[in-house]
C-alpha cells in the first residue's frame, strides 16, 4: 500500500510544482539527484572520479509529448556527451527510450538514438538504453536487438529488470548476443502476470541472473545495494576465478556511499549512475518506493551527515 501511495504521488504534477520551489524538498533531493544542470552532473561525475569511481550520466525525463521534444531530449544529451569528452570524463551516458520518442513512433527514436551513438562510437564512449515500464519492454529490446546493437555493438548496452517474469528469457538471448547488459530489480508498479510481487521472489530471480551474467555476460552491470546480493556476487566471482575486471558494480548517486568506497577500495569496478535535470521528483519518488521501509533510513542519514 505504501509503494502504491509514493508511486501515485510521483505522477503527481502539482505536488512537483511546489516541491521543485520548496528548498527543504530540492536539498532532500539534492542527496540523491546531482543538480539540474549539465554543470552539475560533471562536476558529480569529477568529484567520484577523484574516488576512483566512474559514473554514468542521466538527463531526467520520459515520455516526451511530441517530435520536436524528442529531438530536444536528444539534443541535450548530446550537449551531455561533449561536456563529459571536454571534461576528461569517460563518455557514458543512460538514456529513456520513451525520452528519444519510442512512445511516439519507434522509428523516430532509432533515429535519435543513431545520433547519439554515432558520436558516442566516435568518442569510445557507451550509451545504455534505460528500462521503462513492461509497456516498453518488448520494443525497446526490439530497438536494441534489431537495430543499435548490430550496429554500434559494445558501445551501446540494455537493462534487465529481474522483476518481470520474462526475464531470465530475455538474459539467455542477450548472452548469446554478447550484449553488454546492466541488472537491477526494477523500480515499476505492474501487474503480479507480468511481474513477481513478492520481494523474495524478485531477489531470488536477480541472484539467479546475476550468476549467470558474471559466468557468462559480456561486462555485464551488477546494480543493487542489497549486501547479500553484493557478497554473492563477489563469492561467484572467486569460484570461478573471474577477473574483477571483466564486471562492475553499480548503485545510484548518494545511496550507499560507504559501501560504493569498500568495494572500490577492495579491487572492484564501481560506477554510480548519476541523474540530473529539472524533471527529479518523479526519479526520486520510484527510488523511494524500490523500498518504502527505506525513507527512515535514509532521512537518519541525511540529519547525521548535515545534508
Amino acid at each position: 500500500m505504501i509503494r502504491r501511495s509514493i508511486l501515485w504521488l510521483s505522477e503527481q504534477r502539482r505536488i512537483f510544482r511546489f516541491l521543485r520551489s520548496n528548498t527543504i524538498a530540492r536539498r532532500f533531493a539534492r542527496r540523491f539527484v546531482a543538480g539540474e544542470t549539465v554543470a552539475d552532473a560533471t562536476a558529480a561525475a569529477q568529484a567520484l572520479a577523484g574516488q576512483g569511481i566512474a559514473a554514468t550520466l542521466d538527463l531526467l525525463g520520459e515520455s516526451v509529448q511530441d517530435a520536436a521534444a524528442s529531438v530536444g531530449a536528444r539534443d541535450q544529451v548530446a550537449q551531455v556527451i561533449e561536456q563529459m569528452a571536454q571534461d576528461g570524463l569517460a563518455v557514458n551516458v543512460s538514456v529513456k527510450p520513451t525520452q528519444m520518442g519510442l512512445s511516439l513512433d519507434p522509428d523516430l527514436c532509432r533515429q535519435n538514438f543513431t545520433v547519439l551513438l554515432k558520436r558516442v562510437q566516435e568518442l569510445d564512449g557507451f550509451l545504455r538504453l534505460d528500462m521503462e515500464g513492461s509497456a516498453y519492454t518488448q520494443t525497446t529490446l526490439d530497438l536494441f536487438e534489431q537495430h543499435l546493437h548490430p550496429t554500434f555493438g559494445d558501445h551501446v548496452g540494455v537493462v534487465i529488470q529481474s522483476a518481470l517474469r520474462r526475464s531470465p528469457d530475455d538474459i539467455e538471448r542477450l548472452i548469446k548476443r554478447r550484449a553488454r547488459v546492466r541488472l537491477v530489480k526494477g523500480a515499476y508498479l505492474e501487474p503480479d502476470d507480468i511481474a513477481f510481487p513478492d520481494k523474495a521472489d524478485v531477489d531470488r530471480t536477480f541472484q539467479q541472473l546475476m550468476e549467470r551474467l558474471l559466468s557468462e555476460g559480456n561486462d555485464p552491470a551488477i546494480a543493487t545495494h542489497d549486501e547479500t546480493l553484493l557478497k554473492r556476487a563477489q563469492s561467484t566471482v572467486a569460484r570461478d576465478e573471474r577477473s574483477n575486471d571483466r564486471f562492475e558494480f553499480q548503485m545510484l548517486y548518494g545511496v550507499r556511499r560507504d559501501l560504493q568506497s569498500r568495494l572500490r577500495a577492495s579491487g572492484y569496478r564501481v560506477r554510480v549512475y548519476i541523474p540530473f535535470g529539472t524533471q527529479w521528483y518523479p526519479y526520486l519518488m520510484r527510488r523511494l518506493a524500490e523500498r518504502p521501509a527505506n525513507i527512515a533510513f535514509i532521512l537518519g542519514n541525511m540529519i547525521r551527515e548535515g545534508i
